[in-house]
């Protein structure tokens, strides 16, 4: 029997939120719709969530506060759904540590093929072979999904996860825009970097705040990313 995936759906506006819902269990997944900010928090500490919706103007508790909580919990995959679709907050959602953005009003067969598409690539990750990759002082271990730098733990989001990981694999290896997009995002590259460009800031900052002394991170002009040695 396959196990059950949960999603958690939180949206004010009840129309939308059923939408959602039918959507998931199109896909035979199972939501839990919530409609405010305060009831999030409540259900966010009840159970294991494989993946969250989340809208940012909710009444009780913002969106945002509601992301900041989520990446304190650790690698829980957040799409934001969300009529705020001006690029700077696309842009603060994603280094806040959402790992996508869908503006409203949205496409139902998007919306299911993004849910899809990202519960694929962190259940592949989740289910690599026990495995501890070190660097310096950075100590990753795919099979519990932790990272400590330095030994203090850092909570990443999925796809900065997965950006460690392909660098941390092949740590003498340059790694272009395009190379990082197409392996994390499985997609292919069109030239936009941006979205790229955040998640790999978003990781540097976190690895730098555990270790300010250290470097780990290197940007090779015009070619792309590696670990510096």
């Amino acid at each position: 029997m396959n196990q059950t995936i949960n999603i958690l759906v939180v949206e004010d506006d009840n129309d939308i939120n059923q939408l959602l819902c039918r959507i998931i269990q199109k896909s035979q997944y199972h939501p839990q719709p919530v409609y405010s900010g305060t009831e999030a928090l409540i259900y966010l500490d009840k159970q294991k969530w494989d993946l969250v919706l989340l809208d940012l103007m909710l009444p009780g508790m913002s969106g945002e506060k509601i992301l900041e909580k989520i990446t304190e919990k650790g690698s829980i995959p957040v799409i934001i759904i969300s009529a705020k679709s001006e690029k700077e907050t696309k842009i603060n959602s994603l280094r806040s540590g959402a790992d996508d953005f869908i503006s409203k009003p949205f496409d139902v067969d998007e919306v299911s093929a993004r849910i899809d598409s990202l519960l694929r690539r962190y259940r592949h990750t989740a289910e690599k072979p026990k495995q501890v990759l070190t660097h310096k002082d950075i100590q990753l271990d795919l099979d519990t999904m932790t990272v400590f730098v330095n030994g203090t733990e850092i909570t990443l989001t999925a796809r900065e996860f997965k950006i460690l990981i392909l660098l941390m694999n092949s740590p003498q290896k340059v790694f272009s825009k395009s190379n990082v997009f197409e392996s994390v995002w499985n997609e292919p590259f069109h030239g936009d970097d941006n979205t790229v460009n955040v998640h790999m800031s978003n990781l540097r900052n976190k690895l730098s705040k555990a270790n300010p002394t250290e470097e780990y991170i290197e940007t090779i002009w015009g070619m792309g990313y590696r670990m510096k040695s």
